[in-house]
């Protein structure tokens, strides 16, 4: 089942439910996957994986984002909106690693491109960043990267 078939499911069990803040997160969801599915990077009509899961991680951001800003600005009741929304999008997400599955990964992956100095830092974090695509977040794999190299 693709991910425009399940957040359909999930529209209509939270229309059902009459959950109009879960069905508010689902439909941003469904739009911005329509957005892509008429974008030049989708030629057959089928959004790729690695496309939907940038596209949660994007929306999931802008939420965390926005919750921090309204929180500064002491409007608490949209920054509670803001995460709860996030909340539900987080959810489609795959599985995020662990900060020692990462530290391990990030080692292999230093190794196998001969990597052991501040110096190949970015060569490392570029391949990391792709590989660990929506497994991991990549403010976390360049920090555990410093870590080890420096």
């Amino acid at each position: 089942m693709s991910l425009a078939e399940i957040i359909n499911e999930d529209m209509k069990s939270a229309m059902r439910e009459r959950n109009q803040r879960k069905l508010e997160a689902l439909r941003a969801i469904k739009a911005g996957l329509l957005l892509l599915k008429t974008g030049k990077d989708v030629s057959s009509g089928e959004i790729p994986a690695e496309l939907e899961v940038q596209l949660i991680q994007k929306l999931v951001k802008q939420r965390e984002e926005s919750a921090v800003i309204y929180r500064q600005q002491g409007r608490a009741d949209l920054a509670e909106e803001e995460e709860f929304q996030a909340g539900v999008i987080k959810a489609y997400l795959p599985q995020q690693m662990s900060e020692a599955e990462i530290r391990t990964y990030l080692v292999e992956l230093m190794a196998r491109l001969g990597v052991n100095d501040a110096k190949g830092m970015g060569k490392v974090m570029g391949n990391a960043a792709k590989e660990l695509a929506g497994k991991a977040d990549n403010r976390l794999i360049s920090h555990l990267l410093k870590d080890l190299l420096g």
